[in-house]
């Protein structure tokens, strides 16, 4: 059975960097959001190309992996009623110009390609996201 309570969201390398992880985190949990999962790390290409092999053979997928192994990641598990489709109302849409106010995209990514954070984007793609990341042991 998909579960529908859970979802997975990772705050990418420009974030990182910017040092905007604590205001990122503060805004998901004060959604209603619970961590179950937390977990600094840095992704090789290998393991950046199989979290990203949905896109493999696009145009964007060579930058994507160079993108997203640049620097440190963190991984986040979380909980709440409707996580999925919460979590992606909660980080707005890809383009930043054309997020919601307040969402976290409009407040902290720097363009298209550089949008702060990733949230999944079916229960099923949570699922996969959260055990790529997490072992059913390390999440509460």
């Amino acid at each position: 059975m998909l579960r529908t309570d859970r979802t997975f969201a990772m705050i990418k390398p420009d974030a990182v960097e910017q040092n905007l992880t604590g205001k990122i985190i503060e805004k998901i949990t004060s959604s209603g959001f619970k961590i179950i999962g937390l977990q600094m790390k840095q992704l090789d290409e290998k393991s950046a190309k199989e979290f990203y092999a949905i896109h493999e053979g696009k145009p964007f997928f060579d930058d994507l992996v160079s993108y997203i192994t640049r620097s440190p990641i963190i991984v986040i598990a979380l909980t709440k009623s409707n996580a999925v489709n919460d979590f992606r109302t909660l980080i707005g849409a890809t383009d930043p110009q054309q997020a919601a106010e307040g969402t976290i995209r409009k407040l902290y990514a720097k363009s298209i390609s550089e949008n702060a954070i990733h949230g999944s984007d079916s229960n099923e793609n949570a699922g996969i996201e959260i055990n790529f990341h997490f072992t059913e042991s390390s999440i509460f």
